[in-house]
């Protein structure tokens, strides 16, 4: 086990993901986000099936970077109540893990 974690991260557009990309990485809140188009979500809010073409932003971080990494998306993200997921990284290449904890 790891101290890293990947957030999973949705905009509703590549110009919002790429602003809160950049933020995270020059703020130095992630080591690395890296940004998916044209992903669709399907979703309940406000009672409502709701279908949305987003874009996906996967973040690495370390989990003591973690509460301020989720307080500056939050403060920068447009929708009132952005997904914003934090999984373990329980393996992986040592160099590239060694690289993200720095």
């Amino acid at each position: 086990m790891t101290d890293l974690v990947v957030c999973l991260i949705t905009a509703p557009t590549y110009e919002e993901a790429e602003k809160i990309s950049r933020t995270l990485v020059e703020k130095k809140l992630a080591a690395c986000c890296s940004t998916i188009k044209g992903v669709v979500s399907i979703y309940r809010w406000e009672g409502k099936t709701n279908q949305t073409e987003e874009c996906q932003i996967i973040a690495k971080t370390t989990r003591e970077k973690l509460d301020a990494l989720v307080a500056e998306t939050k403060r920068i993200h447009s929708y009132d109540v952005p997904e914003i997921i934090a999984l373990p990284i329980v393996g992986g290449l040592p160099a590239y893990l060694d690289w993200l904890a720095s």
